[in-house]
């Protein structure tokens, strides 16, 4: 997330990955994927400068994780041979999906 600022002084923090476009003119827009529009106070350098750091933040940590080893990539690792679950059968969910009001 980075910090920006509104023209009435509030901070507040946004998602980078969910901007589309950054434009002057001569206030500083950010407009998200989903049209949403915020006005900054800081310039459309800033932003993008904000925006590289934050990015830079993320890879840095990234690689500062330990490696995990002793499994393949894979999306769930496999199951003990004592863990192995005999039946085929699915299990109903604790708390079933229900839609929205009015959606």
């Amino acid at each position: 997330m980075i910090v920006v600022t509104r023209l009435n002084g509030t901070r507040f923090a946004v998602n980078p990955d969910i901007l589309e476009r950054i434009h002057e003119s001569p206030d500083t827009h950010l407009v998200t994927l989903d049209g949403a529009a915020y006005v900054v106070r800081e310039s459309l350098v800033e932003v993008v400068e904000l925006i590289a750091e934050y990015r830079a933040t993320v890879l840095r940590r990234a690689q500062d994780l330990p490696r995990v080893t002793g499994y393949p990539l894979s999306l769930v690792p496999p199951p003990k041979a004592d863990d192995a679950d005999e039946s085929d059968e699915a299990e109903e969910p604790e708390h079933p999906n229900h839609p929205r009001n009015g959606r």
